[in-house]
């Protein structure tokens, strides 16, 4: 049995001659968020698309529980829940009946199951006080937990989201972001958006697209460690100059900036042996008594510092 809930081969999509997506290999690993990332028009809503089988690909293909997405959709639909980036309910019903309504879609079962079922979900997205008023006062935030309620109503097993936090004000995103982080317990959540804050606090895997290409796959610590070496980052007050001297003097330190800030200074030292880093440098800092450490630790970069990186190696490449 595969350890992934989607998997992609070449996966494309083309509209007269221009290609809206090309060639992407997607592995979403079970009970995992996954972001799928990338600018508005990168691709995003038409690979989601071809996932659920609303359109069918001019190449390649793909499985989503090891179920073909081309010629058995049907088989896969009663297992999702998908949320579409601008859901639209009636708004004269409540959230009580809309769910009512889409429950009658999968269950034919006693009627007080079904209504159990939408109670769970009223508590879970936290509508319960509104449950029975009228859709058309809610907020956004509150209008997208609806949908996400509407989506789970089958029980997934794989929830597809997209860019289920646009346009929403603070608080509503991060309403939508911890409900995310809850539901990652019972499903795999697969969500695209475009913003870059949101990816870092809830997801554990990352896919970069850019103009219908994948540019990156990876688990997000790994693409926040970076690409050219393993660094450290060491903010300092008092005397830096021999800190900056004694480091770049270490066998295992290849390049060391230094950057001063009022009565500090951060230094970004990039390392080859990582082990030998973590044990010594601290310590041989610390021996100048000259000195106080104020921060010590791997660096970690900004998702939007990766982000812009790996698209302009795309571009230089072709």
């Amino acid at each position: 049995m595969s350890q992934f809930a989607i998997e992609t081969q070449g996966l494309s999509k083309a509209y007269g001659d221009l290609w809206a997506l090309r060639s992407l290999d997607l592995r979403v690993p079970k009970n995992s968020i996954f972001a799928f990332l990338g600018p508005n028009g990168a691709g995003k809503t038409t690979a989601i698309k071809l996932l659920l089988g609303l359109t069918s690909p001019s190449e390649g293909g793909g499985y989503i529980f090891g179920i073909d997405i081309t010629r058995q959709s049907n088989d896969i639909r009663g297992r999702i829940g998908y949320l579409a980036q601008h859901p639209r309910f009636y708004d004269y019903m409540t959230a009580r009946e809309t769910l009512r309504f889409a429950a009658h879609f999968y269950y034919n079962g006693p009627k007080e199951a079904i209504e159990k079922r939408i109670q769970e979900l009223l508590t879970l997205v936290d509508l319960e006080e509104k449950a029975d008023r009228a859709i058309k006062g809610y907020s956004g935030g509150e209008t997208q937990r609806l949908g996400i309620a509407q989506a789970l109503i089958n029980s997934p097993e794989l929830l597809i989201l997209d860019e289920p936090a646009s346009g929403l004000d603070p608080q509503g995103r991060e309403e939508v972001l911890d409900l995310m982080e809850q539901l990652q317990k019972t499903t795999t959540i697969f969500y695209s958006t475009h913003i870059l804050d949101d990816v870092q606090r809830v997801s554990d895997t990352v896919a970069i697209i850019n103009k219908g290409t994948l540019v990156a796959q990876a688990p997000i610590n790994q693409l926040l460690s970076g690409t050219d070496g393993v660094a450290y980052v060491l903010t300092i007050e008092g005397d830096y100059s021999k800190v900056e001297s004694h480091l770049k003097n270490l066998p295992y330190v290849t390049a060391v900036t230094t950057r001063t800030e009022d009565d500090s200074a951060h230094l970004v030292v990039t390392v080859e042996d990582e082990t030998k880093a973590k044990k010594d440098m601290l310590r041989s800092v610390l021996s100048d008594k000259t000195v106080t450490v104020t921060e010590f630790g791997r660096r970690k970069y900004e998702l939007e510092e990766v982000f812009l990186r790996l698209v302009e190696e795309k571009k230089d490449a072709e």
